[in-house]
C-alpha cells in the first residue's frame, strides 16, 4: 500500500472530495488545522474516506506548527507496516494524472522526489534563506502575515543581524549544513522513516527549527542531503505549480487556462485548486482521467 498525507486548512468539502478520489487507491492520512470547524456531518463524510484524520495544531504560516502536523501524520502512516511510499501533499493540491496511475509509478520504486538547494545560496523575498535559520523567530506565536507580522520580521532581521547572531554555532554546525526546498515530497518508507527516527535522536535539531522561519522547507532536505539518502533524491517533484499571483493568491490559483500545460506535461499534482475558481479545471482533469 501507500499513503497520501495531507495538510489541510480551508475549503472542507474539497478535502473530502480530493480524499474521496485518492481513497480508491492510497491510504489516506489528513491535519486539519485546528482553527478549521468540521461538522458532524463533513466527520462522518471523512471517516469513510481517510484512514485517519487529525486536528491538533493551529497552524500558522511561516511557523513551526506546520512540521509538527507533518511530522505526526508521518508517524501515524508509518505505523502501518503495508504502507511503503508515502506523498505529501496540501489540502488544495489535485491528482493531475489518475490515482491508479500515479500508484502504480512507484509501486517498484525508491527514489526520493523532493527539490533542495543549500540554503546558504539562496535568496528569498531579498533575504538570505540562511537567515531564516540563524536567527530566531516565534511565527507559532505571532501570524506572519499580518501588518504588524511583516513589520515584525524586519525588525527581527535588522536587530539580529547587526548582533550577529548565528544559532548554528551553538550547536557547532556550519551554514552549509542546512538544505532547503519545497516541503512537498514522495518518499519510500525507509527514507522517511531514518529521517523521524533521526529527527528524533537529535533534539538539537527541533530546537533550531522551532524557533526558525519556514523550517517546513527545511527540515526534512537538511536531514536527507547530509546522509546517503541524498543519492536517491530526484529534484523533479512533478507538482505544476505557478509562482506567481493569479486570483489573488501567490501561488496562483489554477484554472481551465492552466489545463493544457498541465494535461501536455509530466505532473502527478497540480497546485493550488480551489473551488469554484477551479472548477472547470477540475472537471477537465477529471474526464482526462475518466473520473
Amino acid at each position: 500500500m501507500q499513503a497520501v498525507l495531507i495538510l489541510a486548512h480551508k475549503n472542507i468539502d474539497q478535502v473530502i472530495e480530493l480524499a474521496t478520489r485518492l481513497s480508491k487507491s492510497f491510504n489516506v492520512y489528513i491535519h486539519f488545522d485546528k482553527k478549521t470547524v468540521l461538522s458532524d456531518q463533513q466527520k462522518k463524510r471523512i471517516k469513510k474516506v481517510s484512514s485517519t484524520f487529525i486536528s491538533k495544531y493551529n497552524v500558522k504560516w511561516g511557523s513551526y506548527s506546520i512540521v509538527r502536523a507533518t511530522i505526526d501524520l508521518m508517524k501515524i502512516a508509518l505505523r502501518n507496516e503495508r504502507n511503503t511510499y508515502f506523498h505529501l501533499i496540501s489540502g488544495q493540491d489535485w491528482p493531475a494524472q489518475s490515482p491508479q496511475k500515479i500508484y502504480d509509478f512507484f509501486e517498484e520504486n525508491n527514489q526520493i522526489f523532493m527539490n533542495y538547494w543549500s540554503a546558504v545560496s539562496m535568496k528569498k523575498t531579498g533575504e538570505p534563506e540562511i537567515w531564516w535559520v540563524k536567527y530566531y523567530f516565534n511565527y507559532d506565536q505571532i501570524n506572519r502575515r499580518t501588518t504588524f507580522g511583516k513589520i515584525y520580521h524586519r525588525i527581527l532581521l535588522l536587530i539580529q543581524t547587526v548582533l550577529r547572531v548565528n544559532k548554528l554555532k551553538k550547536y557547532n554546525l556550519q551554514d552549509n549544513y542546512i538544505y532547503a526546498g519545497q516541503e512537498w515530497v514522495d518518499i519510500p518508507r525507509d527514507a522517511l522513516q531514518y529521517a523521524i527516527d533521526y529527527y528524533d535522536k537529535h533534539p538539537e535539531l527541533e530546537k533550531i527549527f522551532s524557533t526558525s522561519f519556514c523550517s517546513d522547507e527545511m527540515w526534512l532536505q537538511t536531514i536527507l542531503c547530509n546522509s546517503q539518502y541524498k543519492l536517491r533524491i530526484n529534484k523533479d517533484i512533478h507538482h505544476y505549480i505557478e509562482m506567481h499571483e493569479k486570483h489573488g493568491s501567490r501561488p496562483a490559483i489554477l484554472d481551465e487556462e492552466d489545463y493544457e500545460k498541465i494535461s501536455s506535461g509530466n505532473y502527478w499534482w497540480a497546485r493550488k485548486v480551489e473551488r469554484p475558481i477551479s472548477d472547470k479545471l477540475i472537471a477537465l482533469l477529471d474526464k482526462n482521467m475518466k473520473l
